[in-house]
């Protein structure tokens, strides 16, 4: 937003030096982009009158213009097909220096003297007009400096304004916050308006979607149309709009003074007469003052003639129907509030914005909008020569609440590390438009209504911070009544997840969690949860599994020559919501992949990954998290090999799975080499018993150990036996662990052998043959009786 110094100091006397005020508006949240001086290169221009204008008579484009500048009387050569005798215009004389550091000559231009030249506004920089030379007011004295006459030894300040603070979007709310911080007065004078008795036309207002036009003003005037005046034309370039016609630039102009966008209606255009607020119909059209033809949606926010025909898009654009012209001569002005987040979804769907739509989004005052009616048309009466109309029509039939927030002192206090008191925050406030009253702990502040931002306490805490000054506040340290901070036991889980599979060698990774519906379809038989607006159309879905981003980051680096790697991701999956409308059902996870070979040479030789490697991941995370009673069961699962892949059981529950990667499901995703991989719902294991975490003293004797294999049916497992032995052993054991497993006809039909290391140790003894006879004879009759074992000898 530019905001120039001379249209701020209309409402508040600041006379502070630029540098003051330029911190003064950084300390307050109004961000300073820029500083602009215009004239500051111009010197030497004068106000001067055309007394003739002749042909060039060497050139068919140029003429000789004789100009009376004060002082005397010359000649220019000037290629401006506007100028005309009687004209008053800027005129650079030899030695009159232009923006850019341009410094003029007398030259001979086609055989004819030009003793300086005539300038246009792009060239005194005022714009990028460069059609013709810029007329000025007739009544100008000639020989004035221009600087004084345009204006052009103003400052202006480019302020880029955060979205929270639609109020500050205006010269009023700028001119607000500088009264504030200065201690000066603000003043804004209530709009004089006389209605012509003779002038009595009404318009009709319905409002059929009032939760989207909560107001609407609506105020005919008879005006004469033509150029506004040169005063406001200048204003209007310095905030960087183009100047149109008197009623146009009325609507600009008092939407860059008050923050209230207008529309300025031809009312002879508008069948009916009269205005409905309606949403539009689907497949209806308008064409836009832009002249684009714009396809609406039934959400978008239409303003109807009597007869329904859309007129304009609701606070972004008005249509070409009823667009004033030069013809026009009864205008209806158009003053509403609209509903934000409508004018947002319209705009932006549209990609149409404006300086409207920019406002409407982001929150008007809608107690303002009668106010600034009255404005509009105390302008058109100067500009305009308008002749209001006695009736009014305002459909408010909800007027907007003020909030009413309570406030703390302590908490201001406590909030910032200051010392203020009651009267300072007061004080603090009162100036922004807030009244507030009360005292202590029960301070009451009621917001204005052109503050939408203000809801909550910490937001009155802030404004004060800002009137306080954020340089002024000093820095404390936090001094709480209660200990805070720390990492909840999840926390502490989750983290020690993490530090165990680093610790086994695998790096964490982090993958989108939008995926292809054919990538979750490789390692989930779960209906995925689909997007509604994804940011790619290819990964329409929320992830059921970690594993599809694991083995694309897999095949990213295959594809860049490392096939070896050992990843692993603790996220979020997404399952769909059990019931219909309700939020997908998100689960924390942990997964790993393992792909490529496992480099051990020259220790030993180097091997392929195998589901082992992925076990002993899964080993460590639930010895980390002390997890008891953990199995693998032999099971397939979406992507793996049916052959090599288990189910992870805890507790009865099944928590997860692991094995080889189908190399169908590989291939499919882009990884050539063989593949492991584990994931576990932590979620789950959260819930599963925990082992007791006693300490034992470690025992200084000597181990024994003992080998013993069972031939079994192919339908026990490993983990089961182990079991066994575990309870069989008794509390001399201290592990027992599965080390081969061998196949042979020899051994019967459906029949295999598992042998399985059993190490003994007591605290307070070396073990005799007896002990560990005796534990040995009670591990081979359980296992004989379990699972119909027979000792291989």
């Amino acid at each position: 937003m530019r905001a120039p110094l001379s249209w701020i100091r209309d409402f508040t006397p600041v006379d502070a030096p630029v540098d003051a005020i330029v911190h003064a508006l950084n300390q307050l949240g109004l961000e300073v982009d820029a500083v602009e001086e215009p004239g500051r290169e111009v010197l030497g221009v004068r106000v001067a009158r055309i007394l003739d204008v002749v042909a060039h008579p060497n050139a068919d484009k140029l003429r000789l213009a004789d100009v009376d500048f004060g002082g005397g009387q010359t000649r220019v050569v000037c290629g401006a097909p506007n100028i005309e005798p009687g004209m008053v215009v800027p005129f650079a004389p030899s030695g009159a220096t232009l923006p850019g550091g341009f410094t003029l000559e007398r030259r001979t231009i086609r055989g004819e003297v030009s003793d300086g030249m005539l300038c246009s506004a792009k060239e005194l920089g005022l714009g990028d007009d460069h059609a013709g030379i810029l007329a000025l007011d007739p009544g100008a004295e000639l020989g004035d400096d221009v600087r004084a006459v345009l204006g052009l030894d103003d400052v202006i300040f480019d302020l880029a304004i955060t979205p929270n603070r639609p109020d500050a979007m205006c010269i009023v709310g700028v001119a607000r916050e500088l009264a504030a911080h200065f201690g000066l007065p603000l003043t804004v004078p209530e709009p004089e308006v006389d209605r012509d008795p003779a002038v009595t036309t009404a318009v009709p207002v319905a409002i059929e979607a009032p939760d989207r036009c909560p107001r609407y003003l609506a105020w005919t005037a008879e005006v004469a149309m033509g150029p506004a005046p040169a005063w406001m034309q200048q204003r209007l370039v310095k905030a960087g709009v183009r100047a149109i016609s008197n009623v146009v630039d009325v609507t600009n102009y008092v939407l860059l003074e008050h923050n209230q966008p207008l529309h300025a209606f031809d009312l002879d255009r508008l069948a009916g007469p009269g205005i409905v607020v309606r949403l539009a119909a689907d497949g209806e059209r308008i064409t836009t003052l832009d002249g684009v033809e714009r396809p609406l949606d039934p959400s978008d926010l239409l303003i109807c003639d009597g007869d329904r025909a859309p007129q304009a898009l609701a606070g972004i654009m008005g249509g070409g129907d009823s667009e004033v012209d030069d013809a026009t001569t009864r205008i209806l002005l158009e003053a509403a509030y609209f509903e934000r987040m409508g004018i947002a979804r319209t705009s932006k769907r549209l990609k149409l914005r404006s300086e409207s739509s920019a406002r409407f989004e982001r929150g008007i005052d809608p107690d303002g909008v009668a106010r600034a009616a009255a404005r509009a048309m105390e302008l058109l009466a100067g500009v305009a020569t308008a002749r209001p109309s006695t009736a009014t029509v305002d459909a408010y039939p909800r007027p907007a609440e003020r909030a009413r927030i309570r406030l703390r002192t302590s908490k201001v206090n406590g909030v910032l590390g200051t010392d203020l008191t009651d009267a300072e925050v007061i004080d603090a406030l009162a100036p922004l438009g807030i009244d507030v009253q009360g005292s202590g702990e029960a301070i009451e502040a009621v917001a204005p209504t052109f503050r939408p931002d203000l809801e909550r306490e910490i937001d009155l805490v802030e404004e004060v911070a800002r009137r306080v000054g954020f340089d002024a506040i000093g820095r404390t340290v936090p001094k709480p009544e209660h200990q805070v901070g720390g990492l909840s036991h999840r926390q502490h889980d989750r983290r020690a997840v993490a530090d165990a599979l680093v610790g086994l060698g695998l790096a964490e990774a982090v993958a989108i969690p939008l995926i292809a519906p054919e990538a979750a379809a490789r390692f989930s038989a779960v209906a995925p949860v689909q997007v509604a607006n994804p940011l790619r159309a290819e990964e329409s879905v929320l992830r059921p599994t970690l594993l599809t981003g694991l083995v694309a980051a897999a095949a990213h680096n295959a594809a860049r020559g490392q096939s070896d790697v050992a990843l692993f991701e603790l996220g979020r999956i997404f399952r769909r919501p059990v019931v219909e409308g309700a939020l997908p059902d998100e689960r924390e996870a942990v997964a790993g992949v393992l792909a490529g070979m496992v480099r051990r040479a020259p220790i030993e030789p180097d091997r392929a990954v195998d589901a082992y490697d992925a076990v002993d991941a899964i080993d460590a995370v639930v010895r980390a998290l002390g997890v008891a009673d953990v199995r693998i069961e032999s099971a397939s699962a979406p992507g793996f090999d049916p052959g090599a892949s288990a189910h992870v059981v805890v507790g009865g529950e099944v928590v997860g799975v692991v094995g080889a990667l189908d190399p169908a499901a590989l291939a499919a995703a882009g990884v050539a080499g063989p593949a492991v991989a584990f994931e576990l719902d932590l979620d789950g294991l959260d819930a599963a018993p925990r082992v007791d975490r006693q300490f034992r003293v470690l025992s200084s004797y000597p181990p024994s150990t003992i080998d013993l294999a069972f031939v079994v049916d192919d339908s026990v497992h490993a983990a089961a036996v182990v079991r066994t032995l575990r309870a069989a052993a008794g509390d001399l054991l201290e592990d027992v662990r599965c080390f081969d497993e061998f196949r042979s006809s020899q051994l019967g039909p459906g029949r295999r052998s598992l042998a399985f290391a059993l190490r003994f140790r007591a605290p307070d003894r070396t073990l005799t043959d007896a002990d560990v006879a005796d534990a040995r004879t009670a591990c081979i009759h359980a296992v004989e009786a379990a699972h119909g074992g027979a000792l291989r000898g």
